[in-house]
This record gives C-alpha cells, sequence and structure tokens, in this order.
C-alpha cells in the first residue's frame, strides 16, 4: 500500500509539472527559439516564446464557456520571427518614443537609431523585441512560470550601460498574467519597459474592438505633437475624447472634432492616478470577457489600432487583422521622458535595481 501510494503521488506531481510544455521551434541566427505552453487547473493556456520574450497566445472563455485566443502572434518559427515586430513582446531598453533619437545623461549627448522618423520607437530597430532571450522554465506544483533573461551590451543600440533584464511571467488559476521586471547596470544608463500585446476580447480575427467598453483610471495624460512626441504638458482629460475616468466604448469618439480637427484615434500616455487600484478595465458585450490592468508604473499607453494590419501567416489559422481589431494597454512610465525633467525619472543606476509589476487578469461577466 504504501508502494502504490508513492506511485500515485508521484503520477499527480508530474501532471502538475506538465502543465508548462516546452517546445523547439529551430533557430535564428544561430539561436534556438523556443515555444511555452503554460496550462492552469482550468485548462486555460498561456504561450510564450524567448524570441522578443514575448507572449503569442492566451486561451480563455467568453459568456458561453466557449475557450478562444485574444491575442495576436504567430507559434511557427517564420511567424514568430517574422510576424508583427512588436506584438506580444518585452519591449525596451527604452518602451516608446524618444525625440529625434537623442538624450542627454550627465552632460553626455547620445544618439540612437531612428526607426519611427524622426524619431527611436522602442529601442530602434533592434530592439528587446528582436531579441533571442534565455528561457527557464521556475514552474512549481502550484504555478506556471516562466522567466526570460537578457544581457543588453554597453552602448547596444546607443545606450550605455550593460543590463541585465529578467522578465519572469506566471499564469495563475485565476487566468492571470504575472508580469515581474527587473534590472541591473554596471552604470548610469535610462530604462522603460513595458509588455506590448494586442488583445481583442471577442476572439482573434472576430472584427473590431470599437464595442470594447473601456475605462482608465487617468485624470490626466500627456498631449503630444505631430510626431507623437510629449510636448511637456500634463494636461486633464476633462471634456476630452481621452476621458475614460467613466466607461466609454473605444469607438465612440473616434471620429469626433477634437481640437479643430477630426479625431483619429488613440496612442496617447496616460498618467495614472496614484491612488487607484486599478490601472484600467475593458469589457467586450459581445463575448462577455472581462480584462483588468494592475500597474506599479506610472504611465499607460492606449493604443487603438489606429492604422495597424496584422498580416498573419496562413500557416496560423487565423484571419489576418485589419485596423482597429486589437488594441494595446502598455504599461509604462512616460514616452521621451529623459528630455522632460518634469516627468517620472527613468534614470538606472548600479546601486538601485529596476523592479516593476504588471498583471493582465482576465475573466467573465454575464448579463
Amino acid at each position: 500500500m504504501k508502494k502504490a501510494f508513492i506511485l500515485v503521488t508521484l503520477l499527480i506531481s508530474n501532471i502538475i509539472l506538465a502543465q508548462t510544455t516546452k517546445e523547439v521551434l529551430g533557430d535564428h541566427n544561430g539561436k534556438e527559439i523556443v515555444l511555452f505552453t503554460l496550462k492552469n487547473k482550468s485548462g486555460h493556456i498561456l504561450k510564450l516564446t524567448n524570441y522578443g520574450a514575448r507572449i503569442v497566445r492566451i486561451e480563455v472563455p467568453d459568456k458561453q464557456g466557449t475557450i478562444e485566443n485574444i491575442t495576436t502572434g504567430g507559434e511557427t518559427l517564420e511567424t514568430i520571427v517574422k510576424g508583427d515586430a512588436f506584438g506580444g513582446a518585452t519591449v525596451g531598453r527604452f518602451a516608446n518614443r524618444i525625440a529625434n533619437g537623442k538624450f542627454t545623461l550627465d552632460g553626455v549627448e547620445y544618439n540612437l537609431p531612428i526607426n519611427n522618423k524622426p524619431n527611436t520607437l522602442h529601442g530602434g530597430p533592434e530592439g528587446w523585441y528582436a531579441q533571442v532571450w534565455s528561457p527557464e522554465i521556475l514552474t512549481t506544483k502550484k504555478k506556471n512560470v516562466v522567466k526570460f533573461t537578457y544581457i543588453s551590451p554597453d552602448m547596444e543600440a546607443g545606450f550605455p550601460g550593460t543590463v541585465t533584464m529578467a522578465v519572469t511571467y506566471t499564469w495563475t488559476d485565476k487566468d492571470e498574467i504575472i508580469i515581474d521586471y527587473l534590472a541591473t547596470t554596471d552604470k548610469k544608463t535610462i530604462i522603460n519597459v513595458t509588455n506590448h500585446a494586442y488583445f481583442n476580447l471577442n476572439g482573434t480575427g472576430k472584427g473590431f474592438i470599437q464595442d470594447h467598453v473601456l475605462t482608465i483610471n487617468a485624470s490626466n495624460y500627456t498631449p503630444v505633437d505631430n510626431t507623437s512626441i510629449p510636448t511637456g504638458e500634463i494636461k486633464s482629460v476633462k471634456n476630452t475624447p481621452f476621458d475614460f475616468t467613466t466607461p466609454h466604448t473605444i469607438g465612440e469618439r473616434i471620429g469626433s472634432m477634437f481640437e479643430e480637427v477630426a479625431f483619429r484615434g488613440y496612442d496617447h500616455n496616460y498618467v495614472l492616478d496614484a491612488n487607484a487600484k486599478i490601472a484600467a478595465t475593458v469589457y467586450s458585450p459581445e463575448s462577455g470577457r472581462y480584462m483588468e490592468v494592475f500597474t506599479d508604473e506610472p504611465g499607460l499607453q492606449f493604443y487603438s489600432g489606429n492604422s495597424r494590419s496584422w498580416n498573419q501567416f496562413k500557416e496560423t489559422g487565423t484571419m489576418p487583422e485589419n485596423s482597429r481589431s486589437s488594441f494595446a494597454l502598455e504599461t509604462q512610465h512616460y514616452p521621451d521622458s529623459p528630455n522632460h525633467s518634469q516627468f517620472p525619472s527613468t534614470v538606472l543606476t548600479p546601486d538601485k535595481p529596476y523592479k516593476s509589476r504588471t498583471v493582465y487578469k482576465f475573466s467573465v461577466k454575464k448579463d
């Protein structure tokens, strides 16, 4: 009896540990690309890859109990490497834009590669989203955890300091993606990191997101110029299309007149209210899926997919994505912060590691 009990225990442990699996997809520039599948006790799935330390699939139920993928991403070597550059990826060394690809630190001007004329976007054309990270499965009996590590050498893409960046994903039984960031440097530098997942709570490839109901706990935002660089002002969202302090559909005010021109959509940083327990929520009346965003970052970039075309490869088996067929809620510091001393600092020093946590939680609201 004792031997039988031990055998059963081992079998149960093996089943639990098998909830995180690894599949080798092939090589990219001499480095191995792998796909991880994390399954919680409800059978809901999160898929990750070490190319860009990115999310490629999130399977959760709708109000009818139908489980569908709600994010964009490929699951083959070709679709991951040649698909959307930013989708689902860990973005750095500096997420969002830096004006004219320049910043000054301790009196030294640094020049970065331009990939979003006239600015640098998401760390340049070879940012962290385009790097192969070192992966490690940390799964225990109670948690599905995968950790990705990347060492960014001094002056990579023009940024000073050798930075060691670790991103840890935890997929919980409550359908939460917990993303923990930890960075250290050997000399003074700047850093701004986010996850760039796109979402459609109706299901990937199932129409548009204008009907999604959004709330953002931010009383202010940072206005931008015609190249999407902050002017340096912090303005109230009141009486503007940017006011999501109460629920509004994403598409409700797109096309309306604002500042004497037609408002074309959202790609703006929100200044999160310091006392808010939750950064944002999104609800799809069609599917009943409900998403909550928690973060300790001061800002949230809301992108409504204004001109985005997701040209997926046929191997993915999903429909191509068109403009406004998905949205992004990127937790981060403000764009172009190194060039605006009044913004929260993005300076990283050897004596103080960068630590941050973001949580995306999914559930269902039934009518």
